[in-house]
């Protein structure tokens, strides 16, 4: 979220020009005299008065004391000269409102107190308030102390009840967001965590059956069985400890698992050689576990789809970015030439890739006879 305090800053102290502006002018068309000591004091005071509107928010009773103060003292010292009404009541609605809207409740109320009393007094000391009633008296009393304060009031009330109903609601989309998650975590468990564990124990359990002694590729496919469903649970584990919002202790994949991942690849009977160009750096986690995803898919892709020949892994590390593209061969014909059944796979990945704003490419190559997928994150720093 952008800082908003100098925006608010910069508000202030346009609402205090604004009222100082009014305020003096008023004092120039129906005021006194230049040529008179007090109503430079007057002047002076008004502009300081006004001015302190800018001020800090916690000093908003003392702000509202001078405005109170001021406003009497503007008839007293004026006595009778022409233009002796022309007072800081800009000033003293913005004060009012100010001290309303931004001090506790025993403050403000000593504010408020303060803003009638003076309000009071200043239209009781001027000479032309003979012909007023108590009637007039109270009205004017009412639009420049009370009406303000309790618009201030009003503002920080409201502002406060939308910020506890904004605060329930994202607490209650929380709620439900962890309650799904759970949901979700839960089908994992009961489900896919059986079948896969059923699978590595049958792959053990005919391993051990047979017949034959030694290594043999029978041997060989059944342990890579076993190995990709270990690898596959610890997979889940971590899945369902991120679900649960539980930090679990076990790093996840990255770039230095490529080795271990293209072993269990060898292992599954499919070829699989690393390149790796440049020097290899320090990279944030979550691009590096994305790396990792990324040749996983890709390495899963040639298993299913390929056409079972040596699959090229190629790890390009670069001063501003990371690049790693992982190529097979593809069996002839359409359907391997539009990579049917990996659209899914391939769409999530290009959502990863672009989370981090890199791009993403997937397709035959020019000739036709293998299939690369390409991606590239920016490692700046940014």
């Amino acid at each position: 979220m952008r800082d908003i305090t100098g925006s608010l800053a910069r508000q202030a102290w346009l609402i205090a020009v604004v009222c100082m502006v009014s305020d003096v002018s008023v004092a120039l068309l129906i005021g006194p005299p230049l040529d008179h000591w007090q109503t430079w004091l007057i002047g002076l005071g008004t502009i300081a008065a006004d001015l302190a509107l800018a001020g800090p928010a916690r000093l908003s009773g003392l702000v509202a004391l001078g405005h109170a103060l001021l406003y009497p003292l503007t008839p007293l010292l004026l006595n009778d000269l022409p233009g002796a009404e022309a007072s800081n009541t800009a000033g003293m609605l913005i004060a009012g409102y100010r001290a309303g809207a931004w001090l506790t409740t025993l403050p403000a109320v000593a504010s408020l107190l303060a803003l009638i009393a003076g309000s009071m007094a200043g239209e009781l000391l001027e000479a032309n308030l003979a012909g007023r009633d108590w009637r007039l008296l109270s009205a004017i009393l009412l639009a420049n102390t009370v009406l303000p304060w309790l618009v201030g009031r009003y503002t920080t009330e409201r502002r406060a009840q939308i910020a506890e109903l904004e605060r329930r609601e994202e607490a209650a989309v929380r709620r439900a967001v962890a309650e799904e998650r759970s949901s979700v975590a839960r089908d994992l468990h009961d489900v896919i965590s059986h079948h896969v564990s059923a699978i590595g124990m049958h792959a053990g359990a005919a391993r051990l059956g047979l017949a034959e002694a030694g290594e043999t590729p029978v041997h060989r496919s059944l342990s890579a069985v076993e190995t990709a469903s270990r690898a596959a649970m610890e997979d889940l584990r971590r899945m369902l400890d991120l679900l649960h919002g539980e930090h679990t202790a076990v790093r996840q994949p990255g770039t230095g698992n490529l080795d271990e991942l293209l072993e269990r690849t060898r292992a599954a009977g499919l070829p699989a050689r690393l390149h790796t160009q440049g020097v290899p750096g320090e990279l944030p986690g979550s691009v590096d576990v994305a790396v990792y995803r990324v040749a996983q898919e890709g390495l899963t892709n040639a298993l299913r789809h390929g056409a079972g020949g040596p699959v090229d892994v190629k790890l390009c590390y670069r001063t501003e970015e990371i690049s790693l593209s992982v190529t097979n061969p593809i069996r002839p014909g359409p359907a391997a030439r539009t990579g049917e059944g990996t659209r899914r796979g391939l769409a999530g990945l290009r959502q990863r890739v672009a989370l981090f704003g890199g791009e993403f490419s997937s397709g035959p190559t020019d000739d036709g006879r293998s299939w690369r997928i390409s991606a590239t994150f920016p490692v700046d720093g940014a």
